[in-house]
């Protein structure tokens, strides 16, 4: 079985679990337009694997008002694109107890990556996704920590939070189109993310390689939630048993304002 997307538009496909997806897809025969923040990071992904099999574009996805132009020059340069991987995010420990101390700033800015951006790129890339006959695919990485938040890290777990509750929305109005909406749920893993611990950081979690045969045996299966290991201090079951419930009264509720 192939992968059911021909041209992949990556968002953050030059460091962490971006990178080594937006490798792993080429290698499986993908063509993948790699996003990225730095532009020589992103002429060195287009220059490994080849113009025939790659292209780059470099775009700070926190410059929210330029993501409508953003997607109207990917959309010109490939109108084949016709899956969406919105993956990029930052994370970073803040210390609520001590407001004099805290960089609401950073706080707020960590907010608009992580949740903010995606919704804007969502929306300027929809159109295109919908307009196509044949199924499409917008594939987000969202963490467990939308469901079982870190306390440390209040701005990540919150962001992605919304992020998901963002994305069971989307994914019921969407039902009746071509666009299939999936969620990505990683644990922690081994990528720079977490290098706001310093040298300990690199080592936290799964090895970026195991997570990415992982997710991409996810992808292929065709299911919309692909959950790869669990929270730290919850079994896997309890942790499914979580995400089970929590879908069963967000269907209720949906069936009840649609009026089903």
């Amino acid at each position: 079985m192939s992968f059911p997307y021909k041209h992949v538009l990556l968002v953050g496909a030059t460091s962490g679990i971006g990178k080594s997806m937006a490798d792993r897809l080429v290698k499986e025969g993908v063509k993948v337009t790699g996003v990225g923040r730095r532009k020589d990071r992103v002429e060195e992904f287009v220059k490994k694997h080849g113009n025939d099999k790659a292209d780059g574009m470099a775009f700070d996805i926190g410059d929210i008002e330029k993501a409508p132009q953003f997607a109207a020059d990917a959309i010109k340069k490939s109108p084949d694109i016709d899956c969406i991987f919105l993956n990029a995010g930052i994370q970073n420990p803040y210390d609520w107890s001590k407001p004099a101390e805290l960089d609401l700033k950073g706080f707020l800015n960590e907010i608009k990556v992580n949740f903010t951006s995606f919704v804007a790129l969502t929306h300027a890339f929809l159109p295109l996704l919908l307009d196509k006959k044949s199924q499409t695919s917008i594939i987000f990485t969202g963490t467990h920590l939308s469901l079982v938040p870190a306390v440390t890290l209040s701005a990540y777990s919150a962001s992605k939070a919304a992020l998901d509750a963002f994305i069971l929305c989307l994914r019921d109005q969407l039902r009746k189109s071509t666009v299939k909406i999936i969620e990505l749920s990683p644990p922690p893993v081994q990528t720079e993310l977490h290098d706001y611990a310093g040298d300990a950081g690199r080592r936290m979690g799964m090895p970026v390689d195991q997570f990415t045969d992982e997710a991409y045996t996810g992808l292929m299966s065709g299911s919309p939630e692909i959950i790869i290991g669990s929270v730290g201090g919850s079994s896997r079951e309890a942790f499914d048993e979580i995400i089970i419930r929590r879908k069963s009264a967000f269907d209720r509720l949906a069936k009840l304002l649609r009026g089903d």
